[in-house]
């Protein structure tokens, strides 16, 4: 046996790997925190994600309301079947939410109904989406309360999101709000810009760069440009009308004690973030927008789970089924008449029974595996395909076209930042740059976390 080698024998230029010490790891450990910590509280994470799941899911809701519209009084109006004293016990017991339990007269009904048609193009077009956010979050829930047994299960796939929804900064981009605000940021650099002419013709006539009464100036005057942003009549009027209603529902005892407390803390955290923004800002500003892009990126790992439980426990349930162990749980729905809206299509694809097998055993892989691929990148993604190509065949060929777009709408959370810039340089002709539009920290990848761009981009961006 020999000798250990000491550190005078060991050969020039050789690499000896350092012994890990407590205090490295410890430094790694404060390293990799600091780097967490400020990735979720510096900028909102996965802004194209939020906006497609935003346009996706208020899309399907909105094209479903206009779809049911001559029968919106059957479904879900005083012809229901679910009667309004059966909603009314059932909403006692498990203290749901819905406005149009507050009155059981037609014109209220109508009201209800058409507040969330236009609460749900609101959202979709990103027309102040902070309160169309829960605005389509209360129209989705008060029909869905109102009538618990209308759907094709799409509809909880809305139910859920549309309140994850009222949680996210998902107006940055794709939305008429980013556009305002894109507006504005280039209205005060024009603005800038003609101050600093000004300037210097004044230093160029004069010799100095104001003149003796100072009134030329480049900047603006303490706090302007932080009133300026602040003065919002059209959502201060929105928000006064809501804090109405809401004061006159909490002094007629039509929410429950929980409703009551969710609704009323948004109402004063608008009121906050509107006070800071127009009377402090500076550090609260930037407390509050901390806070919000905590919010919002909790909001998305909840969507992001959510629809890894869907996937994995649809998956496991179809495992333990006996027609998808053998390989024929497609076939049956395909001979059902309400699930056949193409029966020439749908008895073809049930008479080769190698495809019904590899669609069967293909749809039961693809849940099951889902969640366990978003380690590798390229494979979610495989199997991201897959499955957006699933829904859209469950759409025509089962015809459920609106379970379908919300699941699909559902996926895009999971749609890499790359692809969707692509998309939109391709449908809008713009190039966005990929830092500045995503907004990635040092060290991080910037499919990971994105920051919407504000103002027009640089004309050296690349996609």
């Amino acid at each position: 046996m020999t000798a250990p080698r000491t550190h005078a024998e060991t050969p020039a230029g050789r690499h000896v790997p350092a012994t890990p010490t407590y205090a490295g790891v410890t430094a790694a450990l404060d390293r990799g925190v600091t780097r967490g910590l400020a990735r979720i509280t510096s900028g909102a994470i996965g802004p194209y994600q939020s906006a497609v799941v935003r346009i996706g899911m208020s899309l399907t809701w909105l094209l479903y309301l206009l779809r049911e519209f001559p029968h919106r009084g059957a479904l879900y109006g005083p012809h229901s079947a679910w009667g309004f004293d059966l909603a009314q016990r059932l909403l006692a017991g498990n203290h749901a939410f819905s406005v149009l339990m507050w009155s059981d007269s037609r014109a209220w009904f109508e009201i209800g109904y058409a507040f969330a048609i236009l609460a749900s193009a609101a959202l979709m077009l990103g027309w102040r989406t902070r309160t169309s956010a829960l605005m389509f979050m209360v129209g989705v829930l008060s029909l869905q309360n109102r009538s618990v047994f209308m759907g094709d299960g799409g509809d909880n796939v809305v139910h859920i999101i549309a309140i994850y929804l009222a949680f996210t900064r998902c107006g940055q981009v794709w939305s008429l709000d980013s556009r305002r605000a894109r507006r504005r940021a280039e209205k005060e650099g024009a603005e800038a810009e003609v101050s600093s002419a000004a300037v210097e013709a004044g230093g160029q006539g004069s010799g100095a760069g104001v003149d003796a009464a100072g009134d030329v100036s480049t900047e603006p005057a303490p706090g302007a440009r932080a009133a300026r942003a602040g003065v919002d009549p059209v959502g201060v009027a929105l928000w006064t009308v809501f804090g109405a209603v809401l004061l006159a529902a909490s002094f007629g005892d039509k929410l429950s004690t929980g409703w009551d407390l969710v609704f009323w803390a948004c109402w004063v955290g608008h009121a906050v973030w509107w006070a800071v923004r127009r009377y402090a800002p500076g550090e609260p500003r930037t407390v509050l927008d901390i806070i919000a892009n905590v919010v919002h990126n909790g909001a998305m790992l909840v969507i992001v789970v959510e629809v890894c439980l869907i996937y994995s426990t649809a998956g496991w349930y179809k495992i333990q089924g006996s027609r998808w162990q053998d390989g024929t749980a497609l076939y049956y729905p395909l001979h059902l008449d309400d699930f056949t809206p193409w029966p020439a299509l749908s008895h073809t694809l049930a008479s080769h029974a190698v495809m019904v097998m590899l669609i069967t055993y293909g749809t039961v892989i693809v849940q099951v595996a889902f969640p366990f691929t978003l380690f590798n990148r390229r494979v979610k993604n495989v199997l991201l395909v897959g499955m957006i190509i699933e829904h859209a065949s469950i759409a025509v060929v089962l015809g459920l076209p609106f379970f379908s777009l919300a699941m699909i709408s559902a996926d895009a959370v999971f749609l890499p930042t790359g692809f969707l810039l692509w998309a939109e340089q391709r449908i809008t002709g713009r190039r966005r740059g990929r830092e500045r539009a995503t907004g990635a920290l040092p060290g991080q990848r910037a499919d990971d976390l994105a920051e919407p761009a504000v103002g027009p981009p640089p004309p050296s961006a690349v996609t």
